[in-house]
């Protein structure tokens, strides 16, 4: 068996949904936003916020804001092909996330991987386990949107005062 790595973590799901669907929900404002965000904002290299439907683009930056936490995450597209898959920095720039895509005939297996993670203690318990969990969740409302219509997180409840909300609340 190969040692614990606290540098990178991979989570997959299979989602019985076409593939172009799938990469417009992570590819677009519009898309990210039905199922993951409360809101997005994509810039091109030139500095021109990019239209709801239009893919992203390597080069691009992007601003996210949650339902339920008041932060903002920042950080630059990596790399998205516009077919099935894409990559970001991500945690402020401390590391990356890959989203690949890949048609299994009744289904497409994603697999997302955090990864270039430091191993410092903090890094341990907010990127590596808050991520790992929040991702778990994330990809599971991702496919309970896309197989049955609905989202499993909170919006009617505001969690935001609520100190260790993200480690507590298994829906947020």
């Amino acid at each position: 068996m190969k040692p614990f790595d606290f540098t990178e973590f991979t989570k997959k799901i299979y989602i019985k949904a076409p593939l172009e669907t799938l990469y417009w929900c992570w590819g677009t404002k519009t898309g990210i936003e039905t199922w993951f965000l409360q809101k997005a904002v994509y810039t091109d290299v030139q500095g021109k916020n990019r239209e709801p439907e239009s893919l992203i683009q390597k080069g691009d930056s992007y601003v996210w804001e949650w339902h339920n936490w008041n932060g903002k995450e920042k950080g630059t597209i990596l790399e998205a092909n516009g077919a099935d898959f894409l990559k970001f920095s991500f945690a402020n720039d401390i590391c990356k996330v890959s989203v690949a895509l890949e048609d299994k005939k009744d289904a497409v297996l994603l697999t997302l991987k955090q990864y270039d993670m430091p191993t410092d203690e903090e890094t341990k318990m907010n990127i590596y386990n808050g991520c790992s969990c929040g991702w778990t969740f994330w990809l599971a409302n991702l496919k309970a949107y896309l197989e049955h219509g609905i989202v499993l997180n909170e919006k009617e409840f505001d969690l935001t005062d609520i100190p260790q909300a993200g480690h507590i609340y298994v829906n947020m």
